[in-house]
């Protein structure tokens, strides 16, 4: 199914949903273009744009990723699911759900028709909190908006879409099978079909007080009185 390609952005950002479980029918050239090219007009940093997708469509080359993918879901499943145990009621039966949509992934990563592999070079990002002593995140900026963008662009598509990120813990065997060279890394990894069940959808987060704070760190921020006033 190809949607209207016109839907408001407002409407794309709030029903970007994972969806785990994809139709192994081909996506169409005409369609992934506009997806890579939805990708392309991501900001970067200095534009450097330090990233690149490898696009995988050969059936050998998915079936290979989907078989690395594997034991990492099964290892990292197998933890989520003994945190189960501390949860209750519509929570615990929520997760449950995701979780199932995670083991589908996990078996049938390789069975997407499309998997576009995100890789960046940090020698071409400028990673101001490389040295603060803590987990640096900036160089993040000038990647994970391409990602986005992708995933924003299936929606559009009604093609399904999810961002993984375990295959960083067989990085060395994706970079070696993709033929990655020196100085790429990876750091996402996501399988595109036509959804198995009804795809993207309403989405389940925080509200934005819970989020957004005025002028200091946990100060109440009015959203009544700012729409008041505009």
């Amino acid at each position: 199914m190809i949607r209207d390609l016109s839907m408001p952005i407002y409407e794309v950002m709030s029903t970007l949903r994972a969806v785990r479980r994809l139709k192994t029918d081909p996506i169409p050239d005409a369609v992934l273009n506009r997806i890579l090219q939805a990708a392309a007009w991501a900001p970067s940093g200095g534009n450097t744009q330090p990233w690149r997708i490898v696009t995988v469509r050969d059936s050998a080359i998915r079936r290979r990723v989907g078989e690395l993918y594997r034991p990492q879901w099964q290892a990292y499943g197998a933890q989520a699911r003994q945190n189960l145990a501390q949860l209750t009621g519509d929570a615990r039966a929520k997760q449950e759900r995701m979780l199932d949509a995670c083991d589908y992934l996990g078996e049938h990563m390789g069975d997407a028709p499309v998997l576009l592999v995100f890789c960046f070079n940090p020698d071409l990002m400028a990673i101001t909190d490389a040295d603060l002593g803590r987990p640096s995140v900036v160089g993040g900026g000038s990647v994970y908006p391409a990602v986005q963008n992708a995933m924003l662009a299936c929606v559009n598509e009604g093609v399904g879409c999810t961002l993984t990120t375990l295959l960083c813990f067989a990085e060395d065997a994706l970079r070696s099978l993709l033929e990655i060279p020196q100085g790429w890394y990876t750091c996402a990894v996501m399988p595109l079909g036509y959804p198995v069940l009804g795809g993207h959808g309403p989405i389940s987060r925080r509200p934005v007080e819970k989020l957004c704070y005025a002028d200091t760190f946990g100060s109440r921020l009015d959203l009544d009185a700012i729409s008041a006033s505009t």
